[in-house]
């Protein structure tokens, strides 16, 4: 009996031990929660706390363009050339006094928004020099297809001295360069106001798209302040919505092919789906499906 009582009360010890431990551990786990608990609850106090006391920089109090319903952003839907042709003659007639297309050539205009001839005529109408001749000396000459279109200026200390020394930039990859793209160049083109009460741009002009809202650029567009050959009504909204679409091409000359490539692609793979699933459904079925015994 003597043996029997101590090994109850050695089994009892061990109950005791294994009881106290697990409290332990819950407690301990307990513990472990809640100060994981803490730290994640003070670490989002703090960063709340820190956006709060953040100082605000000028590019937040910029105003974000609006999206507009853009007939080109279709999955399949190709560039408006009618719009292409228009937003040429805004750019010639207007922003070519002072940005250039240095990436785009005569050429590329020939079944876009003109037809070859009317890309020579328009190619002559310029000088570019050219050369040496047989004396050795450069000499001017007409323009040609293969030509690309000229800049306003030689260089870009003449486009400073211009303009107040404010550079105006190339405009061929203008709507790629931008966020928001076609949405932010109409935005800015439209978006001229007078400065509110308390706002002093000095000699530049307010526009709340431009980043510093300060911009040096005039409001180059104003209704009927061209008219164009399809006798489309030259609304300042007209003009910059055509415009915008030729720097889409600019910046895109390819998106009309890219599309059709997709398009053709898609109706590929469909074709090539169709055909695997067959193959797998029907010729691969018995081999998927057949059992194999091994005598022994």
């Amino acid at each position: 009996m003597f043996r029997f009582g101590a090994r109850a009360l050695s089994k009892l010890s061990l109950g005791v031990r294994s009881a106290s431990t697990s409290a332990t551990a819950n407690v301990s786990g307990w513990k472990t929660m809640a100060g994981s608990v803490a730290i994640i609850t003070g670490g989002c106090s703090i960063a709340l706390l820190m956006e709060e006391l953040a100082p605000i920089s000028a590019t937040d109090l910029d105003l974000h363009p609006p999206s507009y319903p853009w007939s080109h952003n279709g999955m399949f839907d190709a560039l408006d050339h009618a719009s292409i042709r228009r937003g040429h003659q805004v750019y010639q007639q207007v922003c070519a006094a002072c940005h250039s297309l240095d990436r785009i050539a005569y050429r590329n205009l020939v079944g876009v928004c003109m037809n070859e001839s009317e890309a020579k005529a328009l190619a002559e109408e310029s000088l570019f020099e050219d050369g040496p001749d047989d004396q050795g000396n450069m000499f001017k000459r007409p323009g040609k297809l293969a030509d690309y279109l000229p800049a306003p200026y030689p260089n870009e200390e003449a486009a400073r001295a211009s303009n107040n020394n404010a550079y105006p930039p190339d405009l061929s990859l203008m709507i790629k360069a931008r966020h928001g793209r076609e949405d932010y160049v109409f935005s800015l083109l439209t978006g001229y106001r007078e400065p509110p009460a308390g706002v002093d741009v000095g000699d530049l002009y307010f526009n709340p798209y431009f980043p510093g809202q300060a911009i040096a650029m005039a409001p180059p567009l104003y209704d009927d302040q061209i008219e164009f050959e399809d006798g489309t009504p030259a609304t300042m909204s007209q003009m910059a919505k055509d415009v915008v679409t030729f720097l889409t091409w600019t910046a895109e000359p390819e998106h009309d092919t890219r599309k059709r490539l997709g398009m053709k692609s898609l109706i590929l793979l469909s074709f090539l789906a169709a055909g695997m699933f067959y193959m797998k459904r029907h010729k691969y079925s018995t081999l998927k499906s057949r059992i194999i015994r091994y005598k022994y």
